[in-house]
């Protein structure tokens, strides 16, 4: 088998989303198959920025864009928003099967680590863990919504 072969392969999927790739090669040069297996497993975290300084209060999870603000607001800089964004391309679930709670509302206070969602991708279930404790102000997806790498999930004010 050819290494510098394999080692491109090993150095593509680790640039790339893909979590496992399969190759066979019937006829090698020895004339038997080879067959090789490169799988890779994510590690899941909440991708973060922070967003424009809040005006008051969030809409709910409905909402996509932050609140404009009102000529009476004055936002202070402890009023910014920690964003949590995909970390991967796949599908956003609120609740671990359907009809249970959430792992988070609106409103709710979330401690660092604390799982928000579950994001499915290639039947693999991530969890999707908070960076920041503090408050939900928005859920921007909607469950079993599909999600792309960097899309804006959650808004968290942070303690």
């Amino acid at each position: 088998m050819d290494m510098d072969w394999l080692k491109g392969l090993i150095k593509l999927v680790e640039e790339s989303g893909v979590d496992a790739l399969d190759i066979e090669l019937v006829g090698s040069e020895l004339g038997d198959p080879t067959r090789v297996r490169i799988r890779k497993s994510p590690r899941v975290t909440a991708a973060a920025g922070v967003a424009a300084p809040s005006a008051g209060s969030v809409p709910g999870p409905q909402a996509t864009a932050p609140p404009a603000p009102s000529a009476a607001s004055d936002a202070a800089p402890s009023e910014m928003l920690f964003e949590v964004l995909s970390p991967m391309v796949g599908t956003f679930y609120r609740a671990t099967a359907v009809g249970a709670d959430p792992f988070v509302s609106v409103g709710d206070r979330v401690e660092a680590g604390q799982t928000l969602c579950i994001l499915e991708a290639m039947k693999l279930m991530n969890e999707l863990q908070s960076d920041v404790a503090g408050i939900v102000r928005e859920i921007s997806a909607e469950n079993a919504d599909p999600v792309e790498f960097g899309e804006l999930l959650f808004r968290i004010e942070p303690d």
